[in-house]
């Protein structure tokens, strides 16, 4: 019984799987971000060539 409970106390791979799900975590966020960033910045350019458009159109 204490070799199971040395070899689970051993074992990390656990931890390891915790580790990469924050990672990919962390990841996620920072593309979610990135593209919030992004949409804000093209609706702004599609929104001055609209009115760019619709000046020169009348």
């Amino acid at each position: 019984m204490s070799k199971l409970f040395a070899r689970f106390v051993k074992d990390e791979s656990g931890a390891t799987a915790i580790e990469y799900g924050l990672i990919a975590a962390l990841i996620a966020v920072a593309i979610m971000a990135g593209a919030g960033a992004l949409g804000k910045s093209l609706d702004g350019q599609f929104t001055e060539i609209a009115k760019e458009l619709d000046y020169k159109s009348e």
